[in-house]
């Protein structure tokens, strides 16, 4: 069966959306968000409360603890076990989510690009650990461009993977990732995506934003280190704990991480709508988008609700 997939930058409305059409259409959603999958990191990642879901089932969300690693190949394989869960019981999947690289990796495959050399891989990690972040992504600037385009400077892992395929073997990582996204797809998805006038954007991300810190981000992060898991633990990097972790130590005062964390999110929506409009798949929706306008699109692949 056709799964749907909804996609869109952070604060384009992609969770309500899913729960509602969830509920309407018979289908539980399978998230696809890098900070979601982290138990214990639930007001700064947006996840949808239980009242919200109200009964609806959410996969991939909460699945490892803070310190644990998790990367584009772990989400393909549990989205993968899901997805046959679903399928086998009979229900429709619905993907939503904002992480472009754990769709590209379920729908398209992962990349075979080779591993990276160890001498290159040591180099790059000491750069990295000496705070050479904005120097590093610049050089992978000028290498592979629209690598560096959806890859925060902060997210040294991805920073030096991009950088050691490139030293390694001569060749951009996107290079090598496109020839993956040549073969068949692992799915029949029907892609959708959630675009928000930027304007209207710029405000949604600000009022959410000012709203995570009301409902308690900075005690998050307290109750976070409280059971062992430092601030410098790459989940506890995403965009908000960094900021609140700044205010829980006293290094910036709460509307300096407020103001932050609103420019940090309007850069990161920014290259998530690059990264799904360079994506010919992808189908937009035009504003407002409801369930019941969604019903004859849908209807042609689902059939009946």
């Amino acid at each position: 069966m056709t799964i749907v997939a909804l996609v869109g930058a952070t604060a384009t409305g992609k969770t309500a959306l899913a729960i509602a059409l969830a509920r309407r259409w018979g289908a539980e959603i399978v998230g696809a968000d890098a900070s979601q999958v982290y138990r214990g990191l639930d007001i700064g990642t947006g996840k949808a409360t239980a009242e919200e879901l109200s009964g609806v089932e959410h996969h991939l969300v909460d699945v490892v603890a803070p310190d644990e690693p998790f990367d584009a190949g772990r989400y393909a394989r549990l989205a993968d076990a899901a997805i046959a869960s679903l399928r086998g019981r009979g229900r429709r999947v619905i993907l939503c989510g904002g992480t472009g690289l754990y769709l590209r990796a379920l729908v398209k495959g992962l990349c075979e690009a080779p591993p990276v050399d160890p001498a290159v891989q040591a180099r790059l990690s000491a750069r990295l650990d000496a705070g050479e972040h904005a120097a590093l992504h610049a050089e992978l600037a000028r290498v592979d461009s629209a690598a560096a385009a959806r890859i925060h400077p902060a997210d040294a892992q991805r920073l030096g993977r991009a950088l050691g395929v490139f030293e390694t073997t001569g060749r951009p990582l996107t290079d090598w990732q496109r020839e993956a996204e040549a073969g068949p797809p692992r799915y029949d998805v029907r892609t959708f995506g959630l675009g928000v006038p930027r304007s209207e954007l710029r405000l949604r991300i600000a009022d959410r934003t000012r709203a995570m810190f009301a409902r308690g981000l900075v005690d998050e992060v307290r109750a976070l280190e409280a059971a062992g898991f430092p601030r410098t633990l790459r989940s506890l990097q995403a965009i908000g704990y960094r900021q609140a972790a700044a205010t829980l130590h006293g290094e910036l005062p709460q509307e300096a991480a407020v103001t932050q964390t609103i420019d940090a999110t309007r850069q990161y929506a920014k290259r998530q709508e690059t990264w799904f409009r360079a994506q010919s798949d992808v189908t937009w929706l035009a504003p407002p988008c409801t369930v019941d306008s969604l019903d004859d699109v849908l209807g042609a692949f689902w059939g009946a609700p």
